[in-house]
């Protein structure tokens, strides 16, 4: 983000956190009913660039890259080679570029490890964070300018910048800096302008992981249902990436023994946070995933956790004697 962007942000009201504009409640209620549009602040952007790019990245992620046309995108993840997941990424061309969205606090390290693979490929990877504006819209009804029609994960041009379709009601839209304000105003004729809060919950709604700091290389990609369609984050066609023999035997060889589920508590979770079950004693059987506040009070979460231990009904949040958690719906079916 640039600082005119940022001073823009806050004229508007929005919090020095980027949690919400002044009405927590009402935007997650707009978001849960409406139409709305949240300023993406925690989110930063690695432009790959070079004849070798994607190449270079297909060979590092989860999913098929070299598939990437220029009106596409795709969700994918870079594992350990023990597989275990240190981010996940959106990734999309800009031009013979790659542009590749993930969270702030995660970005510096990524960046490294990227650069770490570059070795004699023509390629290099940039923290691009200021030179888009990034801002998510969600409506059940009403897709941004130039969107509709877009499949999930196409990539349109829009004035000042792209949008990428995320779902059935989420879109992404990456704008150049100087053009975020009038694409802003365009927007607020038709939605409402929410903060990270309410965004994160539609995020949790939709049942999308997320990795953050504090669960790098917690999770193997089937764990956070990376290979269900509704989440798409593996090709099981493409050649090796670090991790990928581990990946490969547990879709194969293995039985995946975690799931990520959708959750409701009282307690507001954090990211890492550990849940247990009666079957499983003083044993954590699971770790909260990403939370955010809920329309319908209290926090929403998603945690990764042993598929016994939600069969037997019974998951609590933070220790053996914690909170009970309320298990909601995905919007997909879990194998």
């Amino acid at each position: 983000m640039t600082q005119e962007w940022n001073s823009f942000l806050a004229a508007q009201g929005l919090a020095a956190d980027g949690s919400s504009f002044g009405d927590a409640p009402g935007e997650l209620a707009t978001a849960r009913d409406g139409n709305v549009f949240a300023p993406l602040t925690d989110q930063g952007i690695i432009r790959a660039s070079g004849v070798d790019a994607a190449g270079f990245l297909h060979n590092l992620l989860t999913n098929d890259i070299n598939g990437i046309g220029p009106g596409g995108a795709s969700f994918a993840g870079l594992c350990t080679a023990k597989g275990r997941l240190m981010a996940l990424l959106l990734v999309w061309r800009d031009g013979d570029d790659f542009l590749l969205m993930l969270p702030r606090e995660i970005l510096p390290v990524i960046l490294k490890k990227l650069s770490m693979y570059v070795l004699r490929s023509k390629v290099k990877v940039t923290d691009a964070s200021t030179e888009r504006a990034l801002i998510g819209y969600h409506s059940a009804v009403l897709p941004p300018t130039a969107a509709a029609g877009l499949p999930r994960f196409g990539v349109a041009a829009i004035d000042g910048g792209q949008v990428v379709r995320l779902d059935d009601t989420r879109w992404l839209l990456a704008l150049d800096p100087g053009a975020a304000a009038s694409n802003w105003q365009q927007l607020a004729a038709s939605a409402r302008p929410v903060g990270l809060a309410a965004w994160q919950w539609l995020e949790i709604a939709a049942g999308q992981p997320r990795v953050v700091a504090a669960t790098q290389e917690a999770f193997v990609p089937q764990m956070l249902n990376m290979e269900l369609p509704a989440v798409a984050g593996i090709s099981f066609s493409k050649g090796c990436y670090p991790g990928q023999e581990i990946v490969a035997r547990t879709q194969y060889l293995g039985k995946v023994k975690r799931r990520t589920y959708r959750a409701r508590l009282v307690t507001a979770p954090t990211p890492g946070t550990y849940v247990y079950a009666p079957e499983t004693g003083d044993q954590h059987c699971g770790t909260i995933v990403s939370a955010a506040p809920s329309p319908a009070g209290g926090h929403e979460c998603l945690v990764c956790v042993q598929i016994g231990a939600v069969e037997g009904g019974e998951v609590h949040h933070g220790s053996p004697a914690g909170e009970r958690m309320e298990f909601l719906p995905l919007p997909y079916e879990i194998a």
